[in-house]
């Protein structure tokens, strides 16, 4: 069958240019705009790629599959919000740029036929060219779209450190007609259902092949290239602030055929400047008995203090590992400094689990958090690395808190290429989403060390969401902001911060709404009661002009996505506004919408407990959740409760089949990329903490497949047919279709060609809206 196309309405929003991407650069006088193509046609996705390692390589370029298109790059300057192209190739996709610590310079890659090609752009002049004769893999270098682990600039921004191809992508053997052997032997991996992973010794060797690099030292100018290492499996290379030294993160053999690149066998070393080995700082082994919700024994977050000339920190688990096991620390921190002859020095123990840290300008000086996984609290502390004492507690929380949360320090690169918080004398910056009853207003407040106290240096107006990227002089006046209103899609602006919120604005962009047929929509937040205390709250779309009481109750859409909470209080707490533009996406539902149906989208469906045991009531929970939602609309007359859809996608999905198998509150339901079978995720899903033989009726009870029998209401089902999530595996919809299809149910399943766990190519999404448009008209219209 053909692909489905939907109205023109719908395929022209669609159509529509998606507003840029801003980096802004150091020195905050130039941001790159990043241009990119929402929804690239299916032949991009079609590409013929290979699964190794936990990850898909186009053997093409030697590099990660591209799956979508960042299709140009613009210089803005700050100043007076001129726009300037850059003149790029026609046709090649680029990377989010890698800013240079002048702010002027930036590094990207251009996709070519034979390789990644790598280019330097002036901001000043808006000019860009090609460093001569230089290729680079990004087979291990992270998200194709961003450069920043393939090339990065020294910090004296003279260089490029770079993962160079050793030559032309390989040319590879037929995979060979062999048996799929394992064998298991006494290790207890009890680890997420991985995709893509290694199968064959064959697979083994071509993963070899396509992700070996050679560290190179670039002149950006002449490509004068020089070789710091042999060829190897590197996935890091970074210098020290003072330059002298690198720090160097590569695998080795032997590799896993049970878990991703990012746990096999590895080293991390310290080399000279020049390449010389100067310290081996960790050499693990496979990590693929990681205990549930753990962390990898051994050395782990290895980085430069970036306060200091040259030494490291890092963090090690004292409990194995394991957050069951019994342990007055859980991890300790250590650091090693040049020439890193001695012995690491352990510099603090940590009760909790190290989540990471931020450097401070001060020598020594890190805001590392740690986790609280039975209370799940967070805390950061301003920790001195030269004091063994715990550092002074600066923030400390609730996991789930919205109301409360401080926000995160805003950072900075120093003109010398560290990177440090912004940091003036005793201050610091901190932005944050500012949730409150009333909807998210978006704060940047100034943090006081010394007493902790704050002062709000700027709050998103009331009528509006404004999102703060970064000051734009060091005197503090005014900063770079996203401006978006309800009736105004998300530009570039100035807002000055001598008056708060009131400040003057000056726009330096104006990207049109592209879709003013949906100005007049009316979006409210609702809250109320679930029946037993717990409140909930979600976001209404209706259509222009609809009033209740001339044009009585509407079909209904619930869309929504569970989110387990240790306590009411936060669970109830309000999390997004009415103030943002509505830019429609494909994997939205507020489409619905166009077609005179009214959507609740994030419809809360909280599941409240014991983070041990929660899971025990989930179905109770969600459904309760579902009747207090439809029950609260037809209330206020907007729903009609006979014709009321619900749909999720991923955990939403898994929701989803569970509403329609245990309860009759819906005539139609939507489930896209999700998993039906929990005894198929044996290890674990979302944030269970028990495996399959440890809660085995729980397991049983929350998976819709056990209860097919009692899917009676009309289920669409959507997939990718090569999903790469872990545990939503295509065969979960498959069967859950096959057995709703072989108990008389009415379901219709979907599975889209080369699409993952989230739809991206054009032909995919308008498929998707067709059907699902189509679906619920089918069954919540009138005959």
């Amino acid at each position: 069958m053909a692909y489905q196309t939907p109205a023109s309405d719908i395929v022209a929003i669609i159509d529509a240019p998606p507003t840029p991407v801003a980096a802004l650069g150091p020195g905050r006088r130039f941001a790159v705009l990043v241009h990119y193509e929402s929804h690239p046609p299916v032949d991009l996705l079609a590409r013929p790629f290979l699964s190794l390692a936990g990850i898909r390589v186009d053997p093409a370029i030697a590099g990660r599959q591209r799956t979508r298109r960042l299709t140009g790059l613009s210089v803005l300057s700050t100043a007076d919000g001129n726009i300037r192209p850059l003149d790029l190739p026609e046709g090649r996709s680029v990377s989010v740029p890698v800013w240079a610590p002048d702010g002027v310079r930036f590094a990207f890659t251009v996709d070519e036929a034979d390789g990644v090609a790598v280019w330097v752009a002036d901001a000043q002049a808006a000019m860009a060219t090609q460093v001569p004769g230089l290729r680079v893999r990004d087979t291990l270098g992270g998200d194709p779209t961003s450069a920043g682990s393939t090339v990065r600039w020294a910090r004296d921004g003279t260089s490029l450190l770079v993962l160079g191809a050793p030559g032309p992508p390989p040319r590879l053997p037929a995979e060979p007609i062999e048996p799929h052997l394992e064998e298991s032997a006494g290790k207890h991996s009890q680890m997420a259902t991985f995709q893509d992973l290694l199968r064959t010794d064959a697979d083994a060797d071509v993963f070899e092949q396509v992700a070996t690099t050679i560290p190179l030292r670039v002149d950006p100018l002449t490509g004068a290239a020089a070789e710091l290492g042999p060829p190897g499996l590197y996935y890091h290379v970074s210098d020290s602030p003072d330059g002298d030294h690198l720090l160097v993160y590569r695998l080795k053999r032997p590799f896993s055929f049970r878990v991703p690149f990012p746990y096999f066998a590895r080293t991390v070393e310290v080399w000279s400047a020049d390449g010389d080995l100067q310290r081996v700082i960790a050499d693990l082994p496979v990590s693929d008995e990681v205990p549930r919700q753990g962390v990898t024994t051994g050395p782990r977050m290895i980085s430069f203090e970036e306060s200091m000339p040259a030494s490291l920190v890092w963090a090690e688990a004292l409990d194995g590992g394991d957050p069951r096991a019994e342990a007055e620390y859980r991890d300790q921190l250590l650091r090693l400094a040049a020439p890193f002859s001695a012995e690491p020095e352990v510099v603090g123990r940590v009760q909790h689990r190290c989540l990471g840290w931020y450097d401070m300008a001060a020598p020594g000086q890190l805001l590392m958090t740690e986790h609280d996984r039975d209370r799940r609290w967070l805390t950061t502390r301003l920790t001195d690395l030269a004091v063994p004492e715990p550092g002074r507690v600066i923030f400390d929380h609730s996991a789930d808190e919205a109301y409360a949360d401080p926000g995160s320090p805003m950072v900075t690169v120093h003109p010398d290429g560290t990177r440090t918080v912004l940091q003036d004398g005793r201050h610091i910056y901190l932005r944050g989403d500012g949730a409150s009853p009333e909807g998210d207003r978006p704060f940047l407040d100034s943090l006081d060390l010394s007493d902790l106290n704050t002062r709000r240096l700027f709050t998103s107006p009331a009528d509006a969401y404004e999102q703060v990227l970064g000051f734009l002089a060091d005197d503090r006046e005014s900063v770079l902001i996203w401006h978006e209103s309800r009736n105004e899609p998300p530009n570039l602006g100035v807002a000055s911060l001598a008056a708060g919120s009131a400040g003057e604005r000056r726009m330096l962009t104006a990207w049109p709404d592209p879709h003013p047929q949906l100005t007049g929509m009316d979006k409210r937040i609702l809250s109320y009661d679930r029946g037993d205390g717990v409140q909930l709250t979600g976001l209404l779309h209706l259509p222009p002009g609809y009033d209740p009481e001339t044009d009585g109750p509407l079909p209904l859409v619930i869309w929504a996505y569970p989110l387990d909470y240790g306590d009411a209080a936060t669970a109830g707490q309000v999390r997004g506004t009415t103030e943002r533009f509505t830019r429609l996406t494909a994997s939205e539902p507020v489409w619905f919408v166009l077609r005179g149906y009214a959507v609740l989208q994030n419809a809360t469906m909280p599941v409240i407990g014991d983070p041990e045991t929660m899971n025990d009531t989930y179905v109770e929970q969600i459904t309760a959740a579902a009747a207090a939602h439809i029950g609260a609309l037809v209330k206020m007359g907007i729903a009609d409760p006979a014709r009321v859809a619900v749909g999720g996608h991923s955990y939403g999905a898994f929701m989803t089949a569970n509403l329609l198998a245990h309860t009759d509150l819906f005539s139609a339901g939507i489930a896209r990329s999700g998993a039906y079978n929990r005894s198929l995720t044996p290890f674990g899903f979302q944030t269970e903490r028990r495996n399959f033989w440890e809660a085995t009726g729980v397991y049983d009870r929350v998976s819709p497949f056990r209860y097919a029998d009692r899917i009676t209401t009309p289920l669409l089902l959507v997939h990718g047919a090569q999903d790469a999530n872990s545990g939503t595996f295509p065969i979960q919809s498959e069967r859950l279709f096959q057995a709703i299809q072989g108990n008389g149910g009415i379901a219709r399943l979907v599975v889209l060609p080369h699409e993952s766990h989230g739809y991206i190519a054009r032909e995919s999404v308008l498929h998707v809206l067709a059907e699902q448009l189509t679906w619920v008209d089918r069954w919540l219209q009138p005959a």
